[in-house]
């Protein structure tokens, strides 16, 4: 971001393309509609481009992105009447896609689908503030002191609600191990 900022065209082409990945996922598991992630995607990055100059380090850059990305959230929250949650809409084409060599069997590929959608549903069921440490620490990979900075919670709170988003996931994952 800095190069960015100091005039780097390119380095701003590196920045996408090394988040845009983990920042769509994020934005769709949070909003569960393609539409609406899609749209806070662009707002992201564009209150990044419009940030470029005045940009000053108070935090990572993958820190700073996602303190914007939970604003963006918040405020789509906020304007539906639905702080907590948006409803989710996600149809199977928008499903992560889980490649397997050509050589496994059906029954194997139906056996991960159905894994798959056991998670993402696990995932969907946690309260909003866990799924969000969740998906901060996954996606993110934001460390539970950034995934607090990102947040506007302390690191207390930001690891209880991290440890108990996994405890929940355990509890109902805990037959598959």
């Amino acid at each position: 971001m800095l190069a960015w900022r100091d005039g780097e065209a390119a380095a701003f082409e590196a920045l996408y393309a090394r988040h845009r990945g983990r920042l769509l996922r994020y934005l769709l598991h949070q909003c569960g509609r393609r539409e609406q992630a899609d749209e806070m995607f662009q707002e992201i990055w564009m209150s990044v481009i419009r940030a470029r100059s005045a940009y000053e380090v108070s935090a990572k850059f993958t820190t700073w992105l996602y303190r914007i990305a939970h604003n963006r959230l918040i405020d789509g929250f906020r304007a539906r009447g639905r702080l907590a949650e948006f409803e989710l809409d996600v149809t199977d084409a928008e499903l992560p896609d889980h490649p397997a060599p050509a050589n496994e069997q059906p029954e194997r590929l139906l056996e991960r689908a159905q894994l798959a959608g056991r998670l993402l549903a696990a995932v969907e069921a946690l309260p909003g503030p866990q799924r969000e440490a969740f998906l901060l620490a996954t996606e993110g990979g934001l460390s539970v002191d950034e995934i607090g900075n990102a947040t506007g919670v302390g690191f207390e709170t930001a690891k209880s609600r991290l440890r108990y988003a996994y405890a929940r996931l355990r509890g109902e994952l805990g037959d598959l191990r």
